[in-house]
């Protein structure tokens, strides 16, 4: 029998006056799984992901999440239930060491107030996690780092180790290696790729050397629809996303 899908959309709708930015989509996640989407500019696929975090409300249509229904649900209640999106509403605190801005996100999810927030990083049941996060997505060596004097990728990797500390079950990346040169760009597909299978992932990504490097499936979104939807290779032998989207882009990958 084949599990239920961890996140799925049923004929979701979004019209921004007459444009509808997201077009009766239809969508699955299976848990475990690293699902890319990909489409030109302006397909759709931020205020997608603005939907699945409950930033955007969808006009119709339903979200599904974990087997529940959360379609009317906040950021905060889909948080709570294993949601996070990175990179987008990520807060970094500039003035915050990179163990601060990490324990101050386990601080968040565990419900506690901020209270005094320098005092997060001296709390044993907060730093601990927060450092063993910072190791995990490799600064480790950076925990005392001001988040100012970070690199732009060592910055993207704290959004991802911030949103890693909420405990989720599915993280929505939006474009995670935006900015970023090729040596960060390396060092972030190596980290997700390490990420692969012990969290759900939802990536948004126009570098496609990374995405067909990690996804397991990828779905094309063009005009807020689904073109197709499907694993690296039948995506790559595609005449209709060729037509629509990859073009001569795809010989290379």
């Amino acid at each position: 029998m084949t599990a239920p899908p961890l996140l799925e959309t049923r004929a979701l709708v979004k019209r921004f006056g007459g444009l509808n930015a997201t077009d009766r989509l239809s969508l699955s996640v299976a848990k475990g799984e690293l699902h890319a989407l990909i489409g030109p500019n302006g397909a759709g696929k931020t205020t997608l992901i603005g939907q699945l975090s409950g930033e955007l409300m969808p006009d119709e249509g339903r979200i599904l999440f974990d087997g529940r229904d959360v379609t009317a649900l906040p950021v905060h209640k889909r948080s709570q239930r294993g949601l996070a999106r990175s990179f987008q509403i990520t807060s970094v605190f500039p003035s915050f060491s990179a163990l601060d801005n990490v324990a101050l996100a386990v601080q968040a999810h565990a419900g506690h107030s901020f209270r005094f927030w320098r005092d997060a990083a001296r709390d044993r049941a907060l730093s601990d996690p927060a450092r063993a996060v910072l190791e995990r997505v490799g600064l480790g060596p950076r925990a005392d780092t001001l988040a100012s004097a970070l690199a732009h990728g060592e910055k993207r990797q704290l959004e991802l180790a911030m949103a890693l500390a909420t405990g989720p079950k599915l993280l929505l990346l939006d474009e995670p290696m935006a900015g970023m040169g090729p040596e960060e760009s390396a060092r972030m597909v190596e980290l997700l790729g390490e990420l692969k299978g012990g969290v759900t992932i939802l990536l948004v990504e126009h570098d496609m050397d990374a995405v067909f490097a990690l996804a397991d499936r990828i779905t094309v979104l063009v005009r807020g629809a689904a073109l197709a939807t499907g694993e690296p290779a039948a995506i790559r032998a595609s005449a209709a996303v060729r037509k629509a989207y990859l073009g001569d882009e795809l010989e290379a990958v």
